[in-house]
């Protein structure tokens, strides 16, 4: 063989390698990315026309795929409207997918590793992939409360609730007000699917938002409950019925600024015990403490909760914040952060947790959605398992901490959260806002003090009710109640 046909000879045999390992990289590395590749029709034409798995709650669909009379063979629907739309999210030929829906795509879809065989078989037969089915952690009863509870604050309420069991970190339910009708954005007519999306991602209200998980807001006085237990944990305070500082106003040497209390009053007296400092929520008493904690204190007690963490799979999350990354706090700025202001901003999720983790004896339970995922046959592929986030407090401060949210119940500003027979533990907040906007109220509970089986967080944005009405116990505290006695069963 002559040099020349060698070398071309060589030249082919290297093109030829080079074919069969760009066909096997594209085949085997790159096809999971090129079939989630945005604007890949052919997938989601195959896609959008299997029997795509549901979604449950309580062991019903709140997302299913039916019978349709038109070539996609079947319809993406959601039973229950706008009620779990935050959760599921919603699943779209023109739009993709959000949520659940993304999240658990290839489970849903029949193209998950783990469907492999049911795949073959489905290929052997003749038939079309199959999806598998998701559970979801959610109390039906618990999710429909708290939405009739956030639509009882009339036409335009913003709000969001979030409910957890404090052992397992189960999320026992999750609602966002306004909501949206996964739906609209479902349909086989796209030309009104277009509009629908058009609407509701132009929406001043962010309908689509799920702020149980994804807007932070100032927390006000919700958040004493971590400056309480900075304190504790770094020996500023070692019993409830220590005394502290209270009175009318907090200053700053050499500074003109004073931190007042609500409405002017002096929580008591110059001194009083730092459980009475929890029950009245007073500013002065926890904006001190603040000071004396620290702010590196304060922020690692804040992290030992939660802040700053993204600790949920299956639906967006922005993570809480304690204060903007290098910011260096002045003693009125670090005593407006202990009592949930200045930079301070947090969501019901992080707040259910701060609840949970002192209901737990100080153990904080990493929080989760999905409780089984199930092949088409019932199979289970994944089962979810409780997991800890993390030791917040020992069990002894936090069982000092308890005993002041219970007394806060009890005798303090969270009345609203009294459950007949059952001792509940519970915390208020008005967090103020801007000058042209009203306050929001929080209000964060646990139930029952001895077995917690429920922590819940509510916030209310804003709302139908007159600007001097609103606080913490007044419009969140009965929400939170009723969740939770969804729960209890009572």
């Amino acid at each position: 063989m002559n040099k020349p046909i060698r070398y071309l000879a060589i030249a082919c045999l290297v093109m030829f390698l080079a074919l069969v390992a760009n066909v096997n990289y594209v085949q085997f590395v790159q096809a999971d990315d090129l079939n989630e590749t945005s604007g890949n029709r052919r997938v989601i034409d195959e896609e959008y026309s299997r029997d795509r798995g549901p979604i449950l709650v309580a062991g019903d669909p709140v997302a299913e795929s039916v019978k349709s009379d038109d070539k996609y063979t079947y319809q993406r629907t959601y039973p229950d409207g706008g009620l779990y739309a935050h959760l599921t999210g919603y699943f779209s030929y023109v739009y993709g997918q959000g949520a659940v829906e993304r999240s658990q795509n290839r489970v849903l879809s029949g193209s998950d590793n783990r469907l492999f065989v049911n795949r073959v078989v489905d290929l052997l037969s003749n038939k079309q992939p199959k999806g598998g089915s998701v559970e979801l952690t959610i109390d039906p009863l618990a999710q429909k409360t708290a939405a009739e509870g956030l639509a009882a604050l009339g036409k335009g309420t913003k709000g969001s609730v979030a409910a957890i069991n404090p052992q397992t970190g189960e999320i026992l339910a999750m609602v966002s007000q306004p909501s949206y009708n996964p739906n609209r954005l479902a349909s086989h007519d796209f030309a009104k699917v277009a509009k629908a999306w058009e609407s509701l991602t132009t929406d001043a209200d962010q309908p689509m938002l799920n702020r149980a998980t994804q807007q932070i807001l100032p927390p006000g006085s919700t958040f004493k409950l971590v400056t309480a237990a900075a304190a504790l944990e770094n020996g500023v305070v070692d019993d409830v019925d220590d005394e502290i500082k209270a009175g009318r106003t907090l200053s700053f040497p050499g500074i003109e600024y004073t931190l007042p209390n609500e409405n002017g009053g002096n929580c008591g007296g110059n001194k009083i015990t730092f459980e009475r400092a929890l029950n009245v929520s007073c500013n002065v008493a926890f904006g001190a403490l603040a000071g004396k904690v620290g702010q590196e204190k304060l922020a690692e007690q804040a992290a030992k909760f939660g802040f700053g963490a993204d600790p949920l799979d299956g639906v967006p999350l922005s993570p809480s914040r304690f204060t903007a990354e290098g910011t260096d706090l002045e003693a009125p700025q670090l005593a407006q952060t202990g009592i949930g202001q200045f930079e301070v901003a947090t969501t019901p999720l992080q707040m259910a947790m701060v609840a949970g983790g002192v209901a737990n004896d100080g153990d904080v339970m990493k929080p989760y959605l999905i409780k089984s995922v199930r092949s088409p046959s019932l199979n289970v592929l994944d089962q979810a398992k409780p997991e800890r986030f993390g030791q917040a407090m020992s069990s002894t401060n936090a069982g000092k901490l308890k005993q002041m949210m219970i007394s806060t119940v009890q005798r303090g500003t969270a009345t609203s959260a009294r459950i007949g027979g059952v001792d509940v533990g519970a915390k208020t907040g008005t967090a103020q806002s801007t000058a042209d906007r009203p306050p929001y109220a929080w209000f964060v509970a646990f139930a029952p003090a001895d077995d917690p089986q429920v922590a819940v967080a509510v916030v209310v944005e804003s709302s139908s009710t007159a600007r001097d009405e609103i606080a913490g116990g007044r419009l969140a505290g009965p929400i939170a109640r009723s969740v939770m006695e969804a729960v209890l069963g009572r």
